[in-house]
């Protein structure tokens, strides 16, 4: 079947993740991680599949990396199913969403990413189509206005979100099937690490990917991410191997730090420490002191700072912790909206 694409709706994912293409799995046996999340996939769609009916809608969400996008191709290849994907930001009109809709046959996987960001008056258009396959949409003028009313396929919707809270209720409803991403172990980011060095032919020894594994915020995206930049010392270094001397080499060069914090992170502990005595301090001033979003600061950094215990979010703000001072090598000063 041939595929389609327009501006609107792609086949190929967003340039961040094109990268991890050949690296990405494409069975659900091959996914590694997300134990529970997988498993239960697996029963939804044995029993869609026996039922000879589409799949429940799906939505994952959950912190940016930990394979959202790639689970979303997994269902439709478990399916037998062809994917159309789109991007919550790039869907700007009632227009937008029809036109993707209205070009889905029988058993398609919609993946829309980051759905959260499609504006509402947009999104009341997907309420119809997801519990009813049907698309109503209004056209003409004011007071020449009508309503039209076109049938849709059957289809599943994967809905991939790090906001789950921005989601209006409606929405979040008509959604049969919720997952919630969790942070990977080291020894799962180990397996994914070794996967990838075999399907890139680039060898790594264990204790290499042991401390790479431990260094990448519990987040494939970022495992794989620096495996490619360690890689490229190893060639540099003209070894054949990557072991744990060139691993560590490249990540301090990286300013990767032995819990996986970066540059930024240790910005933005300084900053609410240096700036604001430690907190508590909204996100938006802890933005404009480091020259960050203040999305990025939620859902990229902040994730991981709090899972941790660097950070923590007061009813006030934000605070370091006794230890991300700790972390910091600095002395931990007891503030006056320290909880008790």
């Amino acid at each position: 079947m041939a595929k389609k694409k327009n501006e609107i709706f792609d086949e190929e994912e967003k340039q961040e993740d094109e990268t991890f293409d050949n690296i990405r799995p494409e069975r659900l046996e091959d996914y590694i991680g997300q134990k529970d999340v997988k498993e239960n996939i697996r029963v939804f769609i044995e029993s869609a599949k026996l039922r000879k009916e589409s799949l429940d809608h799906v939505l994952l969400y959950g912190p940016p990396g930990l394979g959202k996008t790639t689970l979303a191709f997994i269902i439709a290849n478990e399916l037998g199913s062809n994917i159309r994907t789109a991007s919550g930001p790039a869907i700007e009109k009632t227009g937008d969403l029809a036109a993707i809709l209205s070009s889905l046959e029988p058993g398609d996987v919609l993946f829309i990413d980051e759905i959260h960001r499609i504006p509402s008056f947009v999104e009341e258009v997907l309420y119809s189509a997801m519990e009813d396959y049907v698309l109503d949409i209004i056209v003409g003028n004011d007071g020449n206005s009508r309503n039209i009313r076109i049938n849709l396929p059957p289809f599943t919707l994967v809905g991939a979100t790090t906001r789950a809270g921005d989601l209006t209720a409606p929405l979040r409803d008509r959604f049969g099937i919720t997952a919630k991403m969790q942070y990977y172990t080291t020894e799962e980011l180990m397996d994914i690490i070794k996967r990838t060095s075999r399907v890139l032919e680039a060898p790594i020894e264990d204790e290499a990917a042991r401390e790479l594994a431990s260094r990448s915020r519990g987040t494939p995206r970022i495992a794989n991410r620096m495996f490619k930049r360690v890689r490229d010392f190893a060639i540099v270094d003209g070894k054949a191997v990557i072991d744990l001397e060139v691993t560590k080499k490249a990540l301090d060069r990286l300013k990767v730090d032995s819990k996986g914090l970066d540059d930024t992170d240790y910005q933005l502990l300084k900053a609410i420490i240096e700036k604001f005595n430690g907190g508590p301090v909204g996100v938006e001033a802890i933005a404009s002191v480091i020259g960050e979003e203040v999305t990025t600061i939620e859902d990229v950094y902040e994730p991981y700072l709090l899972q941790n215990g660097f950070l923590k979010r007061t009813p006030r703000g934000r605070m370091v912790t006794d230890l991300g001072y700790k972390h910091l090598n600095l002395n931990y000063q007891n503030s006056i909206f320290d909880e008790e």
